[in-house]
């Protein structure tokens, strides 16, 4: 296949829908069973953008294992290579997997799996800014966090001693940015589906 940039990949996180243990912050609103139709409802429309916009490479991170069922099925039905998570917090597994893919890619992309805002455009955009010699590219979450990360070598000082899964974990990415004097851009601001709000707000996206 063609790729737009060869030389980058894009490695989705992604968590084995297993009843409760995804979309947890939903369980007020919906079942365990619920959680997980949505959980993979996320996922397989993130790995169509992913696929589908063929900008380059694509691999599929898995957690907890790389042996349950839904993974196999999806790199039969996505072709993609799987590759197991490792690590004993978000940073370390993110970190991880920068240090395996650089080595064989000039440029990587970490996205998770629940962010329905991010666009075609959104990850050309960040590519683009790799590409021109930005060391990090991210996409700020309105939620304080950020739903995507690009590197073009590891930077542990990036996710080592971050709040994971709090407000203060974009503000700390940039804190460490500017400490180390980084040259990095951002992407326009995103939104993920953690909360019943957030789920109504993809429910509205999916009409439009």
């Amino acid at each position: 296949m063609a790729y737009h940039y060869p030389n980058a990949v894009l490695m989705i996180f992604c968590k084995a829908p297993v009843a409760g243990h995804v979309k947890t912050r939903l369980s007020g609103a919906l079942t365990p069973d619920q959680c997980v139709e949505v959980h993979t409802e996320l996922s397989l429309r993130t790995l169509d953008l992913a696929t589908q916009s063929k900008l380059c490479p694509v691999q599929l991170w898995c957690s907890p294992s790389i042996e349950q069922p839904f993974f196999s099925s999806i790199a039969t039905r996505y072709n993609l290579p799987l590759r197991q998570q490792q690590g004993h917090h978000l940073g370390e597994r993110m970190h991880h997997a920068f240090c395996s893919v650089l080595n064989s890619y000039r440029h990587a992309l970490i996205i998770g799996c629940d962010c329905p805002s991010l666009t075609r455009a959104d990850l050309l955009t960040a590519l683009t800014a790799l590409t021109e010699g930005n060391e990090i590219i991210l996409a700020p979450a309105e939620d304080g966090g950020y739903v995507m990360i690009g590197l073009s070598q590891p930077h542990a000082e990036l996710f080592d001693d971050i709040p994971w899964g709090t407000p203060q974990v974009l503000a700390k990415t940039r804190d460490r940015i500017k400490q180390h004097n980084f040259q990095h851009a951002e992407t326009k601001e995103q939104w993920d589906v953690d909360t019943p709000a957030d789920l109504l707000r993809y429910y509205a996206l999916k009409q439009t």
